[in-house]
């Protein structure tokens, strides 16, 4: 198989075709992963939620990132690898050139980072130099203190309409790809509609152009299930064909359901 670029994820949005993103932070998840189909791998900084065990993603360093993307790459073959900038790593332009940089020297396809409009600046100067993003609005985890907890955002059409901004901002900033989290089912839609580069919905419902979760979710093995997950290993064999299914499911454009987004 081709190994998976933001342009070939390009093309599906432009013909219509979803696909699927899990994370993954270690070589042998990361070849399931890659072995599944799925086309793109998120290193995600969850990882310090089901990895050790903290209530957050605010402990996670560019160190723990650094490691993490190494051990996925050295297990992947196809699939792109998208590794988080952690909480605090992107304040200034300085710590976002010499962060991003690591986590590309270390393995990385791209690099993500959470936060609206005043990241244009920052976007642009990565992909100038050569360095791939995507953005991630809507819930932020990174954000967490400052949100209030983990909620639902953009339900009122104030806060919906500065979303869309917002996303249209960080295309035109250079952003090849970007995810909404916990956001309703319409707003899900119309950001994507709005865009030309792929949108990556998690609890976005239905109508986004990708579908991400967190492996551990996926599996049913993390301590809270949010309401956006399904645990795909209750109806297969083993983890390679729960695996599979969701992916044929996110294709299928079958998950998420209903029970699985918000209104």
């Amino acid at each position: 198989m081709n190994k998976i670029s933001p342009q070939s994820l390009l093309a599906k949005k432009a013909n219509g075709e979803k696909f699927a993103v899990l994370t993954a932070y270690d070589a042998t998840f990361a070849r399931a992963v890659d072995q599944a189909g799925i086309d793109v791998i998120l290193v995600g900084d969850s990882l310090g939620n089901v990895l050790q065990g903290h209530t957050s993603t605010l402990p996670v360093t560019v160190d723990d990132m650094c490691y993490h993307t190494a051990c996925v790459n050295r297990g992947t073959e196809t699939a792109l690898i998208v590794s988080d900038l952690p909480f605090g790593s992107y304040n200034t332009i300085d710590d976002t050139l010499r962060n991003a940089t690591a986590l590309m020297q270390s393995g990385a396809h791209m690099v993500k980072l959470e936060g609206g409009q005043w990241l244009a600046e920052s976007i642009s100067l990565l992909t100038e130099r050569g360095i791939p993003v995507c953005g991630h609005l809507g819930l932020t985890p990174q954000s967490v203190n400052t949100l209030g907890g983990f909620k639902v955002q953009g339900r009122d059409e104030v806060s919906a309409r500065r979303m869309i901004t917002d996303a249209k901002t960080l295309e035109d900033a250079g952003a090849s790809l970007l995810v909404i989290e916990c956001v309703p089912t319409e707003l899900g839609e119309r950001i994507s509609e709005a865009l030309s580069i792929p949108v990556i919905g998690i609890g976005a419902g239905p109508k986004t152009d990708a579908q991400v979760l967190v492996l551990h979710d996926l599996l049913g093995i993390s301590r809270r299930l949010p309401k956006f997950v399904k645990n795909f290993l209750t109806e297969a064999a083993d983890i390679p064909d729960a695996l599979t299914r969701y992916r044929e499911a996110v294709e299928r454009g079958e998950f998420p359901g209903p029970e699985h987004s918000f209104s």
